[in-house]
């Protein structure tokens, strides 16, 4: 092999090996999205299905300010995908269908961003005479993804938070019952969590999470992390959707809404030795624990470490192959 061709050789390889490791927002494509024509698609869904299915590479999906009526839906064959909005007051993805198979955003594929958008279920919206049922804002069973900066609104089972990793920073939720349900394994970190308990029916209490923890061995569960919850009414922390429900609240700030017992067992009455639910170092006027259910977990530090850590939803490092500038 000749001297040059050695050269020309590990300069190719270098260059390669350059390329591999970039940054992943280096090689993100953009599409934009604008309902005034001056974008790519004026529907977010149909930038969504020009991505080639089983992508390897980041598409980043850059929608401008406005109100979409559409159903939004990423299936899992679409991987890497980012959904950027121009904030959450300012970029809202609107749908009113009741019940838990029409939501109104759905993703199910791995790897994905979603910064500075709000979905709302519209069906049980204040000025509606619609019976309260089941809205699903989101619906969330992919893997390793992150919601920045996001908004998601409903009355009855806001965000379904169904199954996967994911990792809520700066979000706002809302609802009045169940309104963060699911079998994710999930951090809400510096989120806020608004009780909207004047949609409900006078003297009658909300319910924050309904966690769906199905047995000792999942290792789903979740974490509410120096998140701020507030509203109005009167509401409980959560109550069990499956037996081994796992729900921590951690270094929040909770107002006068919550609930003095903080819990109830729901379907599970008589089992509530095997649920996982806790509260450790929050503060306000909701936090006084000296009349919660007698069943409500005293975690020691270490496991509260544990659970609060990023390590928690990050144990093998998927979140440093993230686009990181996104969040």
């Amino acid at each position: 092999m000749t001297l040059s061709y050695c050269f020309f050789y590990s300069l190719a390889i270098a260059c390669l090996l350059c390329f591999q490791h970039r940054p992943a927002e280096a090689q993100c494509k953009t599409l934009f999205v604008d309902q005034k024509g001056r974008g790519n698609y004026s529907k977010i869904q149909s930038a969504i299905n020009s991505i080639p299915s089983n992508n390897q590479y980041w598409f980043c999906i850059i929608v401008s300010a406005g109100t979409y009526r559409e159903k939004v839906n990423i299936p899992s064959d679409k991987p890497y995908i980012i959904l950027k909005g121009a904030g959450k007051r300012k970029t809202m993805v609107v749908w009113n269908e009741p019940y838990l198979v029409s939501p109104t955003f759905s993703s199910s594929a791995d790897n994905i961003v979603v910064q500075s958008i709000s979905f709302v279920n519209s069906y049980n919206s204040p000025s509606s005479k619609n019976p309260r049922v089941p809205a699903v804002a989101a619906m969330l069973s992919g893997d390793k993804c992150v919601f920045h900066k996001c908004g998601f609104s409903s009355v009855q089972d806001t965000l379904w938070d169904a199954a996967g990793r994911h990792y809520f920073k700066d979000c706002v939720i809302e609802g009045a019952v169940d309104f963060i349900f699911g079998n994710a394994q999930s951090l809400y970190e510096g989120s806020s969590i608004r009780f909207l308990g004047e949609l409900l029916e006078p003297g009658v209490a909300g319910f924050i999470t309904a966690q769906g923890r199905e047995n000792p061995n999942d290792s789903n569960g979740f974490v509410f992390k120096n998140c701020n919850v507030y509203g109005k009414g009167t509401t409980y922390l959560g109550r069990p959707w499956r037996g081994f429900a796992r729900v921590l609240f951690y270094n929040c700030q909770f107002s006068n809404i919550i609930h003095p017992s903080g819990w109830d067992s729901w379907n599970f009455v008589g089992k509530e030795q095997l649920i996982t639910y806790a509260e450790h170092g929050n503060n306000g006027p909701g936090s006084d624990t000296s009349k919660r259910v007698k069943w409500e977990k005293k975690l020691d530090d270490g496991t509260v470490s544990k659970f609060t850590s990023m390590s928690y939803i990050n144990s093998d490092g998927w979140l440093q192959t993230m686009p990181t500038k996104y969040f």
